[in-house]
């Protein structure tokens, strides 16, 4: 499009592809799918968090006080299993590729209630912990809740549904940043034009 003043043809800038990368971002926002998936795989990581402390502060005490010393080896086992649960919450690639089953919900899932058994296992009844096995409870049921919905999402496909649902957020935002870099690109050709 050229416009007439002094003589010669000024290109004008096109201002429809900027309004129309405006308009894209507006309509893209953040899929309210995922966005849930995001705070449900907090609440699990915080209840995986949770269950490690509660097993590192039981392994402590019964090394400390040599009450168990089968109680304290055992704590160490579920400490370690539930940075597993972190991290598969993580989703961090290189993780997932060395242990496959926990990309898929059910397995997941199964992990996370084997976290809880293993927390929940050995309580003190006998009143002296009181407020370590009132933590414990919170924890291990926490974690139990986050497992058997992880499960029951897994035979319903609900997780693959939200690997779906990544791939197009992840080929959106490529798309986007594309259009982006197009449009730099044509405007610097343009500048390019007005100085010769």
């Amino acid at each position: 499009m050229h416009r007439e003043g002094e003589g010669e043809n000024v290109p004008v800038p096109l201002l429809t592809s900027a309004s129309s990368t405006t308009r894209l971002r507006r309509r893209s926002g953040p899929d309210p799918f995922l966005s849930l998936c995001r705070c449900f795989s907090f609440v699990t990581s915080f209840s995986a968090i949770l269950c490690i402390a509660v097993n590192v502060l039981s392994a402590i005490r019964s090394f400390k006080h040599r009450s168990d010393i089968f109680d304290g080896i055992f704590r160490c086992y579920a400490v370690f299993i539930a940075c597993f649960v972190v991290l598969a919450e993580t989703e961090w690639n290189f993780f997932i590729k060395f242990w496959k089953v926990l990309e898929y919900w059910v397995g997941r899932g199964m992990l996370q209630i084997f976290v809880a058994v293993l927390t929940r296992a050995f309580p003190d009844y006998s009143g002296e912990r009181r407020e370590l096995v009132l933590l414990q409870s919170i924890a291990c049921y926490m974690l139990l809740t986050c497992g058997v919905i992880y499960v029951l999402s897994g035979i319903l496909c609900i997780g693959f549904l939200k690997r779906s649902r990544q791939k197009q957020e992840i080929s959106r935002e490529q798309a986007a940043k594309d259009l982006e870099e197009l449009e730099r690109r044509r405007e610097e050709l343009e500048q390019l034009l007005l100085t010769e």
